[in-house]
């Protein structure tokens, strides 16, 4: 008999819509690294999802495996996890039908994402939009996940999830394991450089003030210089003081040195000084991730080979999944 306790599953998932930053290396990405000790890791990349905002095909094929590579250069290792794109898995839009026709008009309607979008894209409000959370629910409920690291902008989309997981274990019994949110550990946030009141994102009109990691260290180094600092010239890391506490973060990061080290080392000496001085350690702090990003991504061929040994690996587990649903929902099994 097998004493070994199976590891519990955890599935989460990025948009390839662009660049990722530090902010995305030192939150998201170190926690899943850290994940693959103690669970069973899906990490997929959500063109799917993408698609519900319009996109460029050679853009959306290019930063697909720029994400895959990013993946691969932070330390996820795919004999450990599985790493996978959500189209490569079939079965991660026929569950997303069957749970569309158990979902109310009402449930995606109220959904904040949806509502933001809208607004956001006026003139492309799409059924793909709408119905953009019932597709996660597919994409967590397909691999019996027990736990979803979620954010404060997903937390709503999880407890859809839960509540179809439920709803269908009601209507034809036992079926999908109910999610639970996995609050993961919270990393420094990190501010825009240009508008240190609002948080890094890649999508930020003004690029001047992301540090993207795929950035040459001529790019990171002139973007630190050229942060946006506060009156006075003291290196503080207080409320008043959001541009030299956003570097101060930053440097923080990159050195591993506490605040109060930090504001001791530079006492008395001034922004330009302690701007140089991060701009040193951020790209220092960078370096091995983006050689080991640049070796992976020319080697297209490794690349191609992780995505379809990750995506068969993947279809082993959701289409178990989905040949359930199905027979329970009725269809006729060949």
């Amino acid at each position: 008999m097998d004493t070994t306790e199976k590891r519990k599953v955890i599935l989460s998932g990025m948009q390839p819509t662009g660049g990722l930053h530090i902010g995305h290396l030192t939150g998201a990405l170190r926690n899943w690294v850290e994940l693959q000790d103690e669970y069973e890791c899906y990490y997929t990349i959500v063109d799917l999802h993408a698609i519900t905002v319009r996109q460029e095909p050679a853009k959306l094929r290019r930063w697909t495996l720029d994400l895959a590579a990013t993946f691969l250069a932070v330390g996820i290792d795919p004999e450990r996890s599985h790493i996978f794109v959500q189209s490569h898995v079939p079965e991660h839009t026929q569950l997303a039908w069957v749970l569309n026709c158990f979902t109310g008009m009402g449930e995606c309607s109220r959904m904040t994402q949806f509502k933001d979008k809208s607004q956001k894209f006026p003139e492309n409000v799409n059924v793909g939009l709408f119905a953009y959370p019932v597709l996660m629910a597919a994409d967590i409920l397909l691999y019996q996940a027990d736990l979803v690291p979620v954010g404060a902008d997903q937390k709503q989309h999880l407890e859809l999830t839960r509540n179809l997981a439920q709803r269908f274990n009601h209507l034809y019994s036992e079926t999908f394991k109910v999610p639970e949110p996995y609050i993961p550990k919270i990393g420094a946030k990190i501010m825009n450089l240009q508008d240190p009141t609002k948080k890094m994102s890649k999508s930020d009109e003004n690029q001047s003030g992301v540090l993207f990691l795929v950035d040459d260290d001529a790019q990171t180094i002139n973007k630190i210089k050229r942060a946006v600092t506060d009156s006075g010239n003291e290196i503080l890391f207080r409320e008043d003081k959001p541009g030299i506490s956003n570097l101060i973060t930053l440097y923080h990061i990159a050195t591993g040195k506490t605040i109060q080290q930090i504001e001791a080392d530079f006492a008395g000496k001034g922004y330009g000084e302690f701007k140089k001085a991060v701009a040193e350690s951020v790209v220092e702090f960078l370096r091995p991730f983006k050689e080991r990003y640049k070796e992976i991504r020319a080697n297209e061929d490794y690349l191609r080979n992780v995505l379809i040994q990750g995506a068969e690996q993947a279809r082993q587990v959701a289409s178990r999944t989905l040949q359930k649903v199905y027979k329970k929902v009725g269809f006729v099994q060949l």
